[in-house]
């Protein structure tokens, strides 16, 4: 993915970060030479780049003129996406670059880039340097205006005086928001309180508050994000039109990336924050770290600057913490300086040895339910990570089946597998944990370009677990958590709970790194970049594709979010569903009446209030989503009530339910006795088990399943 501030900045909403790793290497190779900076470095990713997709995407666009009219205006959408720097002017005149980015694609000389950057900036330090004004004087709020916040049904502004216009009125409808939530505070007060303001100072406050967050974001733009980033973004926009999947990663980008998969990376042991100033400080220090052994660093210090060894120090200032956090992680071993400011104010450089860092909290746990008298294990999966660079490195499969050993020494009854908002990740290690609940049998099926199919397998006759079943998954479950919940579906060897389809992203992807000191392009990595190129498409066993339909869960529960547009199928250049020849595989009769168990969790469901809450919940969500709003005072505090209200309902309701039973396992909780720290965060994370309200029907729904299953032992 691109830089992390760079989606944030150029785009109003992200998609989960899903992608699988395919199963067979793929060389394509490329005669070039070494070519480093800018601006033959960026000549050298945009053509490789195309040649790759053209030569090897398994379903490419034809990158000719109508092409290059789409990368046009999709990158300058992604630069402005709020149509609020560019004028119409500034399109019109960069309209003789719409039909020349395939060539340029194709080797010619890069020209549109440039070409944007220049009016970019002019236009970026335009408007900083202007909309100050607009927020000098008090705005009312009395007026019956509307505003429409939706990009794509917004023009760029035709003249500079409607642009001031345009923000004029945003800025007006960002005060709006902070004004009226100070107000929502203040009608908490008594008159005679100290902490009571007038409606001039709250609105004077609002103003402030909007100045600093549009300032720190124009810093960003102007201060910290490159010319190299904006560059990246367009190699994006040329990827991910070919599908959302195709991605081009920075070598920095790629480290990050990597970490998230592998669970590990190597740094200070630090966690950081950004302040409501925008300043970067230490949130955290984990015992045992460089940071703590340091002994110079404390919680609350500002991090000014970041060095790598003798080199020059990066000033942090218009950063945000995950960017930092970039900066600070390398490779084992080396040295990193941090730049750090005490509450005394004084200034001190630290200089630490990165040391190995897990992160923990994407790991699998687990733990056991009390229900009704039976014992239920719950195991929670955040991803399907892998360490590909370590043969002893963490891999989900070997994790969860340790957790299935354990609680089946605690005789459970019954057990959840919870893949909600699990992005995927590990193809190989998917195949081998729906293999722990089956004898044997196709998995996935697999299409490459040229339409070959491939089966993939479980050939282990042996199973770990033969109890009653239930696979959580929501909308934001995606790719890997796909395949597991379709193959156990498509079994019948459990029950799949959860909103009305998963993700929908059924495509496999193949990192290629860019290298232009070789010819040959098989490694993961390369020194200016990586290309992450969709190779193959997923296939149920039963012959449909998990792409845009995803999975539908044999029992559906109220989503909250089940509105939001967010799955594969709302992208417009998302890849078609379709459907092979079914493999040959056994269905496993369930050992339960399964209408009478959707049925019960259908009545219970519609009994429930806080079910019930999170259906009128999400109504109101799904209006209010249209991104047009009333810049009236009274009428936007009455609309913001409704959805408070709606929240409230929920919160309400959830008092009502009884709290689950839900206990550590005891090897767990003598683990992790030795470390507070560890010990509390698992106490936390038991505590939220116990209030979840989706748990708390999965529970009650294998809980229906057990009962029935004793009732065929006794008639058998």
């Amino acid at each position: 993915m691109p830089n992390q501030f760079l989606k944030n900045m150029f785009s109003k909403r992200s998609l989960p970060l899903v992608v699988v790793f395919v199963l067979a290497g793929f060389l394509i190779a490329f005669g070039s030479t070494r070519l480093i900076n800018p601006p033959d470095k960026y000549q050298v990713i945009f053509t490789q780049v195309a040649e790759m997709l053209e030569v090897a995407h398994y379903s490419p666009k034809k990158i000719d003129d109508e092409f290059s009219k789409n990368i046009f205006k999709k990158y300058l959408e992604a630069l402005d996406p709020n149509k609020d720097l560019f004028l119409a002017t500034d399109i019109k005149d960069l309209k003789k670059f719409e039909s020349t980015i395939d060539n340029e694609l194709h080797g010619s000389p890069i020209q549109f880039f440039y070409a944007v950057e220049q009016v970019y900036l002019k236009r970026i330090n335009e408007v900083n340097a202007f909309y100050p004004s607009l927020l000098q004087s008090p705005f009312q709020f009395n007026a019956d205006e509307t505003i429409l916040l939706d990009p794509a049904k917004l023009d760029y502004p035709k003249t500079d005086m409607l642009r001031k216009e345009t923000w004029k009125k945003r800025l007006k409808f960002m005060v709006l928001e902070k004004y009226s939530d100070l107000l929502d505070a203040r009608d908490l007060l008594k008159k005679g309180d100290t902490a009571y303001k007038s409606d001039a100072f709250l609105e004077k406050d609002a103003r402030d508050k909007v100045k600093l967050l549009i300032s720190r974001n124009f810093d960003r733009m102007i201060t910290k994000t490159k010319e190299n980033e904006r560059f990246d973004l367009l190699v994006n926009t040329v990827t991910e039109y070919m599908d959302p999947h195709t991605t081009f990663f920075p070598p920095l980008e790629k480290r990050s990336f990597d970490e998230q998969m592998s669970g590990r990376f190597y740094g200070i042991g630090a966690s950081l924050r950004n302040d409501e100033n925008g300043s970067i400080k230490i949130a955290t220090i984990v015992a045992g770290l460089p940071a703590w052994k340091s002994q110079q660093i404390a919680v609350g210090d500002h991090v000014l600057k970041v060095g790598q060894a003798n080199e020059v120090p990066v000033d942090l200032a218009g950063y945000e913490s995950t960017d930092a956090v970039k900066l600070i992680r390398g490779k084992k071993g080396t040295e990193v300086r941090l730049t750090i400011k005490k509450a005394d104010g004084t200034i001190k450089v630290v200089s630490m040895i990165r040391e190995e860092v897990e992160l923990e909290e994407t790991y699998a746990k687990s733990a056991v339910i009390q229900e009704n008298g039976r014992k239920i294990g719950y195991i929670f999966l955040p991803e399907f990570y892998a360490d590909w660079e370590r043969p002893n490195g963490a891999r989900c499969s070997q994790d969860v089946a340790r957790e299935i050993i354990k609680l089946k020494e605690q005789q459970i009854d019954g057990l959840i597998m919870d893949l909600r908002n699990n992005g995927g990740g590990s193809l190989y290690d998917v195949v081998q944990m729906v293999g722990f609940f089956i004898p044997e049998g196709p998995i996935v099926q697999v299409k490459d370009r040229e339409g070959n199919p491939s089966i993939l397998r479980d050939r282990d006759r042996s199973v770990l677990y033969d109890g009653p079943l239930a696979v959580m998954v929501n909308e934001f479950s995606a790719s890997a958590s796909e395949i597991f919940a379709a193959a156990i579906q498509d079994y019948g060897r459990g029950v799949v709970i959860g909103s009305t389809s998963t993700y929908g992203k059924g495509t496999v992807q193949r990192n290629i790194g860019l290298d232009p000191a070789n010819g040959i392009f098989n490694k993961d990595n390369g020194e200016i970049g990586t290309l992450k190129l969709t190779l193959q498409k997923f296939y149920r066993i039963n012959g449909g594709s998990t792409q845009l339909k995803g999975v539908t869960p044999n029992i559906i529960l109220p989503d909250q979010y089940e509105s939001l547009k967010y799955r594969e199928k709302d992208n417009p250049d998302a890849l078609p569903w379709d459907e092979i020849q079914k493999a040959n595989y056994p269905t496993i009769p369930p050992s339960f009446e399964s209408n009478l168990v959707k049925q019960k969790s259908a009545e219970r469901v519609t009994a429930s209030p806080i079910f019930n809450a999170i259906k009128e919940s999400s109504a109101l969500t799904e209006k209010m989503n249209q991104r047009f709003y009333s810049m009236n005072l009274i009428k936007y505090r009455d609309e913001q009530k409704k959805i408070r209200d709606s929240f409230k309902k929920i919160d309400e309701a959830a008092k009502s339910i009884t709290k689950l039973q839900v206990n550590f396992l005891p090897t767990d909780s003598t683990k992790l006795s030795v470390d507070q720290d560890k010990f509390e965060r698992r106490k936390q994370w038991i505590s939220n088990i116990a209030k979840d309200v989706y748990i708390n029907e999965s529970t009650h729904i294998i809980s229906d399943m057990i009962g029935q299953s004793v009732l065929v032992r006794k008639s058998a």
